[in-house]
């Protein structure tokens, strides 16, 4: 159910780290090591999958098993906020907006690193050439990962939901820092006077930075991100029946979908130049 993430910058030329103790040394336990990053997007879902699964719930009677998108109107309604017969459709509206984000996040961001290098186990690096969102933070994919993830949070028990809330927060910014530190080593001050252009993860609405002359792959886009496409697409139509177990389902079908799509397109270069 999740996608892939992605490296957090657009680059031209890429080539290929294939040394796996490039993180050893200084700052090891902040930034991930090449195990997290190769299997970034299993570690994802093992991680959803436990808060889903919430085992301290049965076994500790901790809280009740029910969803945080009935217990977050639930408390809309207990603190007079709204009434839940309007706080209800108040949280799947936020919900939905968020579950949005992730899409244009995600699908802008791929359509111009392209599929071949967001779907990449290992780093790449080549000529420094910001084009698309990356223009305006560094690291879109990522940040439209965290979003959908959150969005998917609202089907899971509220504990279980704080559990993939944390573990997600840790997790993301070591893969960030991970791959920032790779890049900074492979291209020098150019990356780093881009670092300073622009900001890692909350997006500026205006930059400075020159438009890429890159053509974005927008089909492959759509195709390689159909699992934010369809968490959107459960949340704009099946949260209205309140039915978890159908969202869930669908959820997973537009996990398995994106799965096959991602092994059955094409991962053209975005660049004449480009290796992927």
């Amino acid at each position: 159910m999740i996608a892939h993430p992605s490296a957090c910058n657009l680059l031209v030329g890429a080539r290929v780290l294939h040394r796996s103790n490039y993180f050893a040394g200084k700052g090891v336990c902040v930034r991930a090591s090449a195990f997290e990053f190769r299997f970034r997007a299993a570690i994802i879902v093992a991680i959803v999958a436990l808060g889903a699964w919430s085992p301290w719930i049965d076994t500790r009677n901790i809280a009740r098993r029910i969803s945080l998108l009935e217990w977050s109107a639930l408390q809309l309604s207990r603190l007079d906020i709204a009434a839940f017969t309007v706080a209800t459709p108040i949280v799947i509206v936020a919900i939905c907006l968020l579950a949005a984000l992730a899409v244009a996040l995600r699908v802008w961001g791929t359509a111009y690193l392209g599929p071949g290098t967001v779907n990449s186990m290992q780093m790449k690096s080549g000529i420094l050439a910001a084009g698309g969102p990356y223009r305006y933070v560094r690291n879109p994919l990522y940040l439209g990962t965290w979003c959908m993830v959150a969005a998917i949070t609202f089907i899971l028990p509220p504990t279980g939901s704080l559990v993939v809330f944390v573990l997600l927060t840790i997790f993301l910014p070591r893969l960030i820092l991970g791959e920032e530190s790779f890049l900074a080593a492979s291209q020098g001050e150019a990356y780093a006077a881009y670092m300073r252009a622009v900001p890692r993860l909350i997006p500026r609405l205006r930059t400075t930075m020159p438009r890429a002359r890159l053509q974005p792959q927008w089909l492959r886009a759509l195709l390689s991100e159909l699992n934010p496409i369809g968490v959107f697409i459960t949340f704009a139509v099946f949260s209205w029946t309140y039915n978890n177990r159908v969202m869930t389902k669908s959820i997973l079908i537009s996990f398995g979908i994106s799965l096959i799509m991602r092994a059955v397109t094409p991962s053209l270069p975005t660049h004449p130049d480009s290796s992927e």
